[in-house]
């Protein structure tokens, strides 16, 4: 591991979605791999929600954030969770193309970052249901009710179990 790769255990909230092949599976996938990812433990995970693909075409998302515990610094956090991706079979082709995996980090302790790399907050996080619904269900305090109010025009659905429960 490359020195500033580590540090002392932090909170950091991960938006997982699919809308390509088995999306369940793939989300249960990377959570396990997320899990086993070195110095870092899921500690909660919401609901799976479906909705809409936002700026984009394709079938429907299913979508779900995940807050971790991890002692991976942010941009050590980003790779890892683009391993995952790719192992997953992630392809870039265009932006907002489908995709059978997508992992993003919405927030990190409460740090802002802002490099060629990554941003934290994530910028379209308070654009978008599909990340804030599943927040605010773990985090209330994290989602004003004004961003939730912003978004409730998108399509968005909290599935009922599904086999997501038992992840």
């Amino acid at each position: 591991m490359v020195e500033g790769d580590t540090l002392g255990a932090v909170e950091a909230w991960v938006g997982l979605g699919a809308n390509l092949g088995d999306r369940l599976d793939s989300l249960r996938s990377a959570l396990k791999a997320i899990a086993a990812l070195p110095g870092t433990r899921v500690l909660r995970v919401s609901s799976l929600y479906r909705s809409a693909p936002v700026d984009a075409g394709g079938p429907d998302y299913l979508n779900a954030v995940a807050q971790l515990e991890t002692t991976l610094a942010p941009e050590a956090l980003l790779m890892r969770l683009q391993e995952i991706e790719h192992a997953c079979g992630r392809e870039r082709p265009y932006r907002n193309a489908p995709r059978t995996l997508d992992l993003d980090i919405l927030l990190f302790n409460d740090q802002v970052i802002n490099t060629p790399a990554l941003a934290v907050p994530h910028p379209r996080m308070y654009e978008r249901a599909f990340v804030l619904l599943p927040l605010a269900e773990l985090a209330p305090t994290r989602v004003p009710a004004q961003q939730l109010a912003a978004v409730a025009a998108q399509r968005i659905e909290q599935m009922q179990d599904a086999g997501w429960s038992h992840v």
